[in-house]
């Protein structure tokens, strides 16, 4: 029922490499993301345009379907390759990604009959920790990109939208952790650090 797609292989000028093959805590970063949502996933595909670099990870790996359209066109290639009608998309440089707090943003979209389900913590909305109904959405994406749209959120107003609460994201998360994504070594370090601190090894 549910897929979890792990957006990964994309550039990443301030950490110099992939962040998704970044040792955390000694293994790929990515293999970390992919260990945490694999307890609620019917599903895991990885998108990257670097196949070869993922190929350890043995799960289905995805490329863009429309080069150079940024995170939007990953959401389109997410949803493309996906089989299950729920879709979550995270991205592969989370390392608190919180699985409990996926599955309540799952059950809050088939409870409300929402297209999708961003959590917005206050600052911001997070379309990369958020769940989706494929046969919906798909099509929203695909018109906002052929309208040369590049905003992720460029077509919410078309869809029935449920913005996940910050007060609702605390009762879970009450560190918000589940949002941290690491862009330089320095933040690599200081989550590997706070993971230790706080037994989420």
């Amino acid at each position: 029922m549910l897929t979890v797609v792990v957006q990964a292989g994309g550039e990443s000028r301030r950490m110099g490499r992939d962040k998704g093959l970044v040792p955390f805590l000694g293994k790929p970063l990515i293999t970390r993301v992919v260990q945490r949502v694999s307890k609620i996933a019917d599903e895991i595909i990885v998108t990257t345009n670097r196949p070869d670099d993922y190929k350890f990870l043995n799960l289905p790996l995805a490329a863009d379907i429309i080069i150079g359209r940024g995170a939007l066109g990953g959401i389109y290639t997410a949803l493309s390759y996906a089989t299950h009608p729920i879709v979550i998309i995270v991205a592969c440089d989370m390392p608190f990604i919180n699985p409990a707090l996926l599955a309540v943003q799952r059950d809050i979209l088939i409870a409300q009959q929402a297209d999708l389900v961003v959590p917005h913590t206050g600052t911001g909305i997070e379309p990369l920790h958020a769940a989706y109904k494929r046969d919906t959405c798909l099509p929203f994406v695909k018109t906002a990109i052929d309208a040369s749209n590049w905003r992720v959120d460029s077509w919410f107003h078309d869809a029935n939208v449920y913005f996940l609460p910050k007060e609702r994201i605390q009762e879970i998360d009450p560190l918000f952790l589940s949002f941290s994504n690491v862009n330089t070594m320095s933040e690599l370090q200081s989550a590997e650090k706070l993971a230790v601190e706080l037994e989420l090894v």
